[in-house]
């Protein structure tokens, strides 16, 4: 049974999850798609990679990673762990809060979820970098 993987049902980078205290049931608030910031290397104060899983057959090793594209796949960040699946049917979610993850440049990122050492899938996320408007009454505001 070890060769059977998971299937990955969902993949959301978020800002953060909270679990109902009765139901179990989690909410995803404030999807991150993209990062934009003023400078590079960028830390981001907190990510959360929210993902459902289902398919799984006892406990298996999972591996979360950040993945810069533009430089072949360079691992920026992992963080590895287990899942526990009492029933083949049962959905289990994995929530993993990264804090402080550096974003070297702006560009593509991808957020990768490993079972047992197999890729499920990923989510992709974009950094772009931005200028902030010119403050009202500046020089720079005046001009048009």
């Amino acid at each position: 049974m070890q060769d059977i993987q998971p299937i990955l049902l969902s993949a959301i980078t978020c800002g953060r999850v909270l679990f109902d205290k009765v139901s179990g049931m989690p909410s995803v608030i404030d999807i991150v798609q993209t990062i934009d910031a003023q400078k590079y290397p960028a830390r981001h104060a907190q990510i959360v990679f929210f993902c459902e899983l289902t398919n799984g057959h006892g406990t298996t090793k999972t591996k979360v990673r950040l993945v810069d594209t533009q430089e072949e796949e360079k691992v920026i960040f992992e963080r590895e762990g287990t899942v526990k699946f009492d029933d083949v049917k049962r959905i289990v979610t994995l929530a993993v809060n990264l804090q402080g993850i550096v974003f070297p440049h702006p560009g593509e990122y991808r957020f990768q979820l490993l079972a047992g050492g197999a890729l499920l899938g990923d989510r992709r996320i974009i950094c772009r970098k931005v200028n902030l408007p010119p403050k009202p009454g500046s020089a720079e505001s005046t001009q048009g």
